[in-house]
């Protein structure tokens, strides 16, 4: 691990001059601050907090201006003061629904905001998982390249033992030609890691933008993962949060269908005037909603309203038990990914390391032919790739884990300096 550090930071040296190494933290903190999926998210909380505000309220006022019976016919046709019936009339109507319409609406829109501020928080630990995942994938890939550059040295010292061995008459002409086979092999090998390594770099500037092309720096952290706590936790799972105000938000309109079925009301007062000879008329006037026909009516829309709750909910039970399933695979995973890892360390790469040695000191000594040395050799670095790669899987899987079932779904850090960058 520490040649693959040191790999990684190894990389990329003449942009130290001017940029600083990109941490596992300082990436994550970045794409927080920066990502353009949670700018969307955040537009989306104030509009729905803004929208909140009017939710509620009484609509506006409506001003009307007009004649009253204005002659058309007779002595006093095109006259607006000698009939005592015309009136130039001004005044100003109100419309009032009913009380229970006025809570449900700003109970929907309180639980829409609320729903938006959730979204929001998926948004950000979507984002700091999936740079997370870059970062991690990025690191293991140089890994492995630090490993070729120590597989390319021992291929070296290997060489010149094949040729000393060859111009010390033991051995065939022949062998002096496989350690270059052999390297010639591993170039093609590191041709595509680099490949893989553009590609990666790729994915985390994505999410942290230039940055993500500077070299890495640190170890990736020790994500603390508690099985039993995170079983017992997925009902808290931010994708599963959303539907708490989704609900609330369905109630309310289901609360608003059965409310239109009391009678909405509105107040007009006017004030007529009239010719000089006749008296100004002042006049009040109170409207009021029949629904008479809620069958065909209000209780179609309420029905409606209703199935729309039923959705909602029994689309969260399903989510519970997509999440519920997916912890339980990523949890096997893990489980068993970190065994797999654990016997490689313990087993298989001390038994590869030996049956190198013993092939070399049996080709040495004249007893085996090179052809067996070299498929020791491969043997230990598919072993010492595989260690990478298994390190790799393990801790990408512990990512996932950790920042949307773990102690990262929660963590305040997170939020706070989003919040504060807002």
């Amino acid at each position: 691990m520490f040649r693959c550090v040191l790999f990684v930071c190894s990389l990329g040296v003449t942009g130290l001059a001017v940029a600083e190494p990109l941490t596992f933290d300082a990436a994550l903190d970045l794409a927080t601050r920066s990502s353009p999926d949670i700018a969307v998210q955040t537009a989306s909380v104030e509009a729905a907090q803004s929208a909140s505000v009017a939710a509620g309220r009484l609509p506006d006022p409506k001003l009307t201006v007009g004649v009253e019976n204005f002659p058309v016919t007779g002595e006093e046709r095109g006259s607006l003061t000698r009939d005592f019936m015309t009136m130039r009339k001004v005044g100003l109507m109100q419309d009032v629904p009913n009380a229970g319409k006025r809570e449900a609406r700003s109970a929907a829109a309180a639980a829409d905001a609320e729903r938006a501020q959730a979204e929001r928080r998926v948004s950000i630990l979507t984002v700091r998982r999936d740079t997370a995942l870059a970062w991690l994938a990025r690191y293991y890939l140089e890994c492995r390249g630090s490993l070729f550059d120590e597989l390319d040295r021992e291929n070296q010292l290997f060489a010149r033992s094949v040729q000393a061995q060859f111009a010390g008459g033991r051995g065939m002409p022949a062998d002096v030609v496989a350690p270059k086979q052999e390297a010639a092999e591993l170039a093609d090998r590191r041709d595509e890691l680099i490949s893989e390594i553009a590609k990666s770099k790729a994915t985390l500037r994505r999410w942290t933008g230039p940055a993500g092309d500077e070299p890495l720096a640190g170890d990736p952290p020790a994500l603390a993962l508690d099985t039993e706590h995170l079983r017992g936790h997925v009902h808290e799972h931010a994708e599963l949060a959303v539907f708490v105000p989704m609900t609330q938000m369905a109630q309310a309109e289901v609360h608003e269908a059965e409310a239109a079925k009391r009678p909405d009301w509105g107040v007009e007062v006017a004030y007529g005037r009239r010719g000089s000879a006749f008296s100004d008329m002042v006049s009040l006037q109170f409207t009021l909603d029949l629904p008479l026909f809620a069958r065909t009516r209000q209780d179609p829309q309420i029905a409606a309203k209703r199935q729309e709750l039923t959705r909602v909910e029994a689309q969260r039970e399903a989510m519970f038990r997509d999440h519920t399933q997916e912890l339980d695979a990523e949890l096997a995973e893990y489980e068993v990914t970190t065994r797999q890892l654990a016997r490689l360390r313990e087993a298989h790469l001390p038994l590869a390391q030996q049956k190198v040695d013993y092939q070399f000191a049996s080709y040495r000594a004249g007893k085996a032919d090179l052809t067996a040395v070299l498929s020791a050799r491969r043997e230990l670095i598919d072993e010492r790739l595989k260690e990478i790669e298994l390190d790799g899987k393990r801790a990408a899987t512990a990512a996932k884990l950790y920042f949307f079932y773990g102690a990262g779904a929660t963590d305040p850090k997170a939020f706070s300096k989003e919040e504060g960058s807002r």
